[in-house]
Parts: structure tokens; C-alpha cells; sequence
């Protein structure tokens, strides 16, 4: 039995990809799973089989976890290069290291943030699956 269905995360009016997980819509997406998922603990219907929705949660999970982790080696890296070229500003005051640095920081300031959402999302993705797995647990015992 699949409890959700694309069209339960995704609106409409997408023309992405199948798959959706890709692009700029990624956050929007993270926020409506997440918010799927909450509604549906919420208000569980009484035939709700969590052994199922937690296989499809921990699917999501490995989504947004393999994402993650690109952007946090990828912003590493990035952050390394910028203190790499900061570095170099200190040492040898030239416009074009000066311009560079502003660019870079310009550029890491939102990849942050982006990274910042990816990692809390997770987070409380984890959260939410402890809550199915206490759940199972608590409607076995009746």
C-alpha cells in the first residue's frame, strides 16, 4: 500500500524531472514533505500502517541526507578557497583578490543558508521518524 503519492508532495503546476528532488524547487519541497508527514501524524487515519510509512520516510530521508552531503563537501570546499583567497588579500592587497574575496563571500552567504535548511530539514526528518517508530511500538502493544 503506498500512503504517498508524488502528487501528495508535489504541486501542480511542477515541470520538473521525475526526478523532483533536483533544482531550485528543493526547499519548497523539503518544507511540503515535511509538512505531509506532520499532517499525517497529526491526524493518523485509523488503518495508518507506519512499518510502510516509515519505509517511505526513511527513502526521503536518504534523499535529503545524499544531498546534503554534497552541498557540505561542496560548501567546505568553497568556504576553503575563500579563506585561501582571503589569505592571499592580506598578504598581497591587490583589487582583483579584493574583488575575488567579495564574490566568493557574496556566493558562500546563500550556499550556507541552503545547507543550513538541508540540515535541519534531516534533522527533523529523524525526529519524525522516531515519532512513527514510537507509534509502531505503542500499536503493537494493543
Amino acid at each position: 500500500m503506498l500512503l504517498l503519492k508524488r502528487s501528495d508532495i508535489v504541486d501542480k503546476n511542477n515541470t520538473c524531472d521525475p526526478c523532483f528532488w533536483k533544482g531550485r524547487k528543493m526547499k519548497r519541497k523539503l518544507k511540503q514533505y515535511i509538512k505531509k508527514i506532520d499532517q499525517l501524524l497529526e491526524q493518523p487515519p485509523e488503518d495508518l500502517d507506519y512499518e510502510e510509512l516509515q519505509r517511505q520516510h526513511l527513502v526521503q530521508i536518504r534523499f535529503f541526507m545524499h544531498e546534503r552531503l554534497v552541498h557540505e563537501i561542496v560548501m567546505a570546499l568553497f568556504a576553503l578557497i575563500t579563506v585561501m583567497v582571503f589569505l592571499v588579500t592580506v598578504l598581497v592587497p591587490r583589487l582583483v583578490f579584493i574583488l575575488l574575496l567579495v564574490a566568493l563571500l557574496i556566493l558562500l552567504i546563500p550556499y550556507v543558508m541552503h545547507y543550513y535548511v538541508l540540515e535541519n530539514g534531516v534533522q527533523y526528518m529523524y525526529e519524525q521518524y522516531d515519532e512513527m517508530e514510537q507509534r509502531k511500538n505503542t500499536a503493537s502493544l494493543d
